[in-house]
């Protein structure tokens, strides 16, 4: 017969908190798991065909480029595909039709991920968020966008970070020089837009920079200025250090002199006044002498700072409280150019949730960072051995065609000494 488990009064006191403090937790969680919205989320699985539309956009003039569904050359999980620029020197378009919805009065939350294969030299990896009817298989570059988000490199200059608002069907880019990243990895960008019109833009879930759309974007004026016709007080003082006026110059100090005669010189034992003149000491400095007099410093007690302009209300600012709201978004949409292909798009996720979006990038880096590093590694020792084998190949027909030239060379040579004509013939055939 088993022996009964006997708790403490103590004891039972401890499970009941524990068992009160796990159901809180899960309550909790299961509360903002259900006010939290995933408005679409694209992981290029089964099916992604139907829900994504190509366009004929520069189809006609044969500059239309296609995408090719992969993992690309190297990937943390090879079943782990996304879709990938395909044709060097096109341009691509691809959208998909998401669930219209607002941002007012909630955080905005726009993901994706990219891994650029290729030596891109130019070419953009950004996407778009779409608002009103768009016409898919016409979606291009003159398509009006909501917000346009993601990479754009060309040459070894612009490595930009695009972030670009539309406001009253004007686009306004944001004003900070942003940097992309440039290496051959999947990297995860971020763009959180909040009802207080605040901002952050994250790569692989750090923080790249954050800030308010009132004073990142010139979408609206300024809510202060400096004050151009302000001018400083005539009593502002701005000395923060001055004489002390209560210091008084010592007795004598005037008195002592730089330079004294050296005690320790002699005069020359063959020295004759009247020829060479009254022998004088040579001077050195006078150690008693501390340069002119000067009084010390001392705060000042009426010193103010320094004088700035004030700022004051702009009288052209208006405020827009609806200044974050983007247009209803209707579609999600990748527009771009490039002059070398082999960039891969994947794991798009439009959502309200920034926590979310963080566990997606966790759960990247956790399951595929190492593996996606360990394989590129691998796919660079394989490119260096082709080239390094190419270029030995290069080599040897090099050097084998040299020694052609100089075997017919010295047949020719050979020939023309032992054919007295040979000079002859030869200048007929020139002529």
């Amino acid at each position: 017969m088993g022996s009964a488990m006997a708790y403490s009064s103590g004891e039972l006191v401890r499970l009941f908190n524990l068992l009160f403090l796990f159901l809180t937790f899960h309550s909790t969680f299961l509360f903002h798991s259900a006010s939290s919205e995933v408005i679409f989320e694209e992981r290029f699985e089964d099916g992604w065909k139907s829900r994504w539309v190509l366009s004929d956009w520069k189809r006609s003039e044969g500059k239309a480029g296609t995408f090719k569904y992969t993992a690309g050359k190297w990937s943390g999980d090879p079943d782990d595909k996304g879709i990938q620029t395909y044709n060097d020197a096109k341009h691509y378009a691809i959208s998909a039709k998401i669930p219209e919805f607002s941002n007012k009065n909630r955080t905005l939350v726009v993901q994706y991920s990219i891994k650029f294969e290729q030596d891109i030299e130019c070419g953009g990896g950004y996407i778009k968020l779409l608002s009103g009817y768009v016409n898919q298989k016409k979606f291009g570059g003159d398509t009006p966008y909501s917000l346009m988000f993601g990479p754009d490199i060309c040459g070894s200059q612009t490595k930009k970070l695009h972030v670009i608002l539309s406001y009253q069907g004007q686009n306004y880019p944001i004003r900070k020089d942003l940097q992309c990243e440039t290496d051959k990895l999947t990297h995860f960008y971020t763009f959180i837009l909040r009802p207080d019109a605040s901002y952050s833009i994250l790569v692989d879930n750090r923080e790249r920079d954050s800030g308010s759309m009132y004073t990142d974007w010139d979408i609206l004026p300024p809510r202060k200025i400096k004050d151009v016709n302000a001018k400083k007080p005539a009593d502002w003082d701005e000395r923060e250090y001055i004489e002390d006026p209560n210091e008084v110059k010592p007795e004598g100090y005037d008195s002592i002199t730089a330079e004294i005669p050296d005690p320790k010189a002699k005069k020359p034992v063959d020295w004759d006044e009247e020829d060479d003149g009254i022998w004088k000491a040579p001077k050195i400095p006078n150690p008693a002498y501390k340069g002119p007099w000067k009084r010390k410093k001392i705060k000042n007690p009426n010193y103010k700072g320094k004088w700035k302009i004030p700022w004051i209300d702009n009288p052209e600012f208006e405020d827009d409280p609806d200044l974050y709201v983007l247009k209803p978004i209707k579609y999600v949409g990748i527009e771009v150019w490039q002059v070398k292909a082999g960039s891969v798009f994947d794991n798009i996720l439009i959502c309200d949730d920034p926590q979310y979006a963080k566990q997606v990038v966790e759960d990247f880096v956790a399951n595929n960072r190492e593996a996606e590093k360990e394989a590129f590694e691998e796919a660079e020792k394989e490119r260096k051995a082709r080239e390094e084998e190419e270029a030995r190949r290069a080599r040897e027909e090099g050097e084998k065609s040299k020694r052609e030239r100089d075997r017919r060379y010295r047949d020719r040579s050979h020939h023309r000494r032992h054919d007295p004509r040979g000079d002859f013939d030869d200048y007929h055939d020139e002529l």
